[in-house]
């Protein structure tokens, strides 16, 4: 009986399992398909080839040297400067601000093959660089989109020789007549003056002895060079030689020079006790000044009460004229990076760089297009500096004008307070500076 009950229960164990395994098998069969998507890691069999990884982006280094200036102006750059890496990720910019002597160290480091592979280059160094060789001509690695006409052409030519572009402006400003309104009402004065002539008779109802004077002057040849351009004077000749004492140049000068000493509705800022034009202006000690686009934000902090507007210089012997200041974005001949250098200097002086980088007024863009999407071109305070981009005289002469200038503007002060005449000064100054220039050579 056990026996037989025995092997009945294994026969029913067996059976058991029996239909265990075909209810396992016929549960797979109809369960929903497989998923479509890889397995997780811990379920990829060994013999599975590994996910594929991106590899890092190989780097080109470029080095950017420049002076110092504003913290916002500094902020203005890093955001520039992030914008072009996130776009050129193969791109890395080692930026390096010069505090102190930027000129000299960057003379330093070119000569002696540590220089920057992009740095600022002030149009009045320009000549003296490009002379000893060391910057690169651009014009090979410009493509058509990068649109070089749309550049103020004035302020391009200042980085121009012998047919070659060595550098791209990247910001500018002009001199505007900056003008007291409050004085112009009080004197019954409805508008600012359109010609010199005007200024000069303006200047006459606006002066109050020594306490208010009709203009503010600048007894200096960077301020003065387009009044002796405008009367056909030269500051110097074709090789390099001061000319500014010539018949036509003293012709302008002696206009400057008989405002202050014979009608005597000019002054310059240290008569007055004032560091500078814009402080002149501010302290309402000159009813009008020709400044630029510096003397804005200066205004707007240091004198926020006055209430002041701009307007062209007024034409001189029948001539437009005002002065450029300009400062490009120039490429080391020794650069080991040329390709990926240029890709960052056309960016900083390109449309979309350029835009964000004058984007809050401190420096003007010189792509005409930018200024007229920013609406500078239109603005009630720019708009002036704006209009003398296209006929300023850049802050340039050749490699000899440091020599020059130094010796004008010592002896051109001198006319200026009547300590000699104009004739006298300038002889002696154009004299000396061309000693100086021969010994040089």
């Amino acid at each position: 009986m056990k026996k037989r009950i025995s092997v009945t229960l294994v026969f029913i164990m067996a059976l058991c399992l029996v239909l265990a395994a075909c209810s396992k098998k016929d549960t797979a069969s109809t369960s929903s398909p497989a998923p479509t998507t890889a397995p997780a890691a811990s379920t990829t069999p060994e013999s599975a080839a590994p996910a594929e990884t991106k590899a890092p982006v190989e780097q080109t280094t470029v080095t950017l040297n420049g002076w110092g200036s504003s913290p916002e102006e500094q902020t203005l750059l890093q955001q520039v400067l992030d914008e072009f890496q996130q776009k050129n990720p193969d791109i890395k910019v080692k930026y390096e601000v010069i505090a102190d002597q930027y000129m000299d160290v960057i003379k330093t480091r070119l000569i002696g093959g540590t220089g920057p592979d992009v740095f600022y280059l002030d149009a009045f160094e320009a000549p003296a660089l490009i002379a000893k060789n060391v910057i690169e001509p651009l014009d090979s690695y410009v493509q058509s989109d990068f649109d070089v006409a749309d550049f103020e052409q004035p302020l391009l030519e200042a980085f121009k020789a012998d047919g070659k572009t060595y550098g791209f402006p990247k910001d500018y400003s002009t001199l505007a007549l900056f003008y007291n309104k409050k004085m112009f009402a009080d004197a019954g004065i409805t508008a600012p003056p359109a010609t010199w002539d005007e200024m000069l008779e303006i200047s006459k109802k606006l002066t109050k002895g020594k306490t208010q004077y009709g203009f503010g002057a600048a007894p200096e040849l960077a301020r003065q060079m387009f009044v002796l351009n405008a009367f056909g004077g030269k500051i110097s000749d074709q090789d390099g030689n001061a000319s500014f004492a010539s018949p036509d140049s003293l012709k302008g000068l002696q206009v400057v020079i008989d405002q202050h000493l014979k009608d005597k509705t000019s002054a310059q800022p240290s008569d007055v006790g004032a560091g500078w034009g814009g402080e002149m202006f501010g302290q309402g000690k000159a009813a009008m000044v020709l400044e630029g686009n510096w003397a804005i934000p200066y205004l707007q902090s240091t004198f926020p009460a006055i209430d002041y507007a701009t307007a062209e210089v007024p034409t001189i012997n029948g001539k437009k004229g005002t002065m450029a200041f300009t400062v490009a974005y120039v490429m080391n001949k020794a650069s080991k990076s040329k390709d990926a250098s240029w890709r960052l200097l056309s960016y900083l002086t390109g449309k979309e760089g350029m835009k964000t980088w004058t984007s809050k007024g401190f420096a003007l863009p010189t792509r005409k297009s930018v200024a007229a999407e920013l609406g500078f071109d239109k603005d009630a305070l720019r708009g002036a500096l704006v209009a003398g981009g296209s006929y300023a005289t850049p802050w340039q002469a050749g490699k000899t004008l440091p020599t020059i200038m130094t010796n004008f503007n010592n002896q051109f002060v001198s006319a200026y307070l009547g300590s000699q005449t104009l004739d006298a000064a300038m002889k002696k100054a154009q004299e000396t500076a061309n000693k100086e220039i021969k010994a040089a050579q």
